[in-house]
């Protein structure tokens, strides 16, 4: 049966390790193996994207396989067909599809309609693909110490804020989020990483004092406060203004603290440029992540088949 990967909870905890674990294998060029060798897959974007898109293309090639760039504005979708219809039309075709959109709504209705694997490379609601490989970036910093370190994500509850509250759960992870009162994670991920957590001993903190969520964190965890497709209001950023990863706010975390930031990056607002550059090199590897990751992702999704 074909597996979709809408949200971080379609995959169980022994399989996210198992997709961290291959990632893993797969950077140091342990596993080369084409899993995609005569497949063909989409990425349906209908927003701008600069790792997601080149990430995944590498990703689909070094794999074996072939890869079709659809932006949503070309397509008939565009002019009024039915989601779905265009869902039924490419199954036909394609081996897989990835989908970067604005609207969780509209990537599950599309994978409800599709027959083939539906990866979720970015809705307004979560970010998957990134918290996993996030995930790995810290597994092969810290191993299997990784579930005794502390996280602080602090800023908006935002996408990321929301998938790292279900990455949190799944993989067993001791997770403090800061956001000011308004801008708070959706209570729907929430409640499924308390679910995971259950299962897995994780545990999750919400605050809406930074100070706190950063004293003593091994990893410090930022994202912009204006999220593509969303009106900048200086209101918000004002809120959000305390929340800022500088230097005053590091000194709460350990010494040793890895800083991570999703990109772009927002210089002057979520983070100063002075961390961003004196962490540059742990951010842009996280980035490099994603490419490892995915192709362990893409190996799970189409050897399971």
């Amino acid at each position: 049966m074909d597996r979709n990967f809408v949200d971080l909870w379609d995959i169980s905890p022994e399989e996210g390790w198992q997709i961290i674990k291959d990632a893993y294998e797969i950077k140091r060029g342990l596993d080369s193996k084409r899993y995609l060798e005569g497949r063909t897959l989409a990425l349906y974007f209908t927003k701008p994207s600069t790792r997601t898109r080149v990430s995944f293309e590498v990703a689909i090639a070094q794999l074996g396989g072939a890869s079709i760039f659809l932006q949503e504005e070309s397509l008939q979708v565009a002019r009024g067909e039915d989601l779905r219809d265009t869902s039924r039309t490419l199954s036909r075709y394609l081996d897989g599809i990835i989908i970067r959109t604005d609207s969780h709504k509209k990537l599950q209705e599309f994978a409800q309609y599709s027959n083939i694997p539906v990866i979720n490379a970015l809705t307004d609601m979560a970010h998957p693909c990134q918290i996993l490989s996030d995930i790995f970036t810290l597994y092969e910093t810290f191993g299997e110490d990784l579930r005794n370190i502390k996280i602080a994500y602090v800023g908006d509850g935002n996408n990321v804020c929301n998938t790292w509250l279900v990455g949190a759960g799944l993989f067993g992870l001791k997770l403090f989020v800061a956001t000011p009162e308004g801008y708070e994670p959706s209570s729907l991920y929430y409640q499924a990483g308390e679910d995971l957590c259950k299962i897995t001993g994780g545990s999750i903190y919400l605050t809406t004092n930074p100070i706190e969520a950063v004293k003593e964190a091994h990893v410090v965890y930022t994202d912009v406060w204006v999220s593509m497709n969303q009106n900048r209001k200086d209101e918000k950023i004002q809120a959000l203004m305390p929340y800022q990863v500088n230097r005053e706010l590091l000194s709460n975390a350990l010494p040793e603290v890895k800083v991570m930031h999703c990109l772009p990056a927002k210089k002057g607002e979520e983070i100063t440029e002075e961390v961003f550059e004196a962490y540059g090199d742990f951010i842009f590897n996280q980035a490099e992540n994603r490419l490892h990751t995915q192709k362990a992702l893409l190996k799970f999704l189409f050897t399971q088949r």
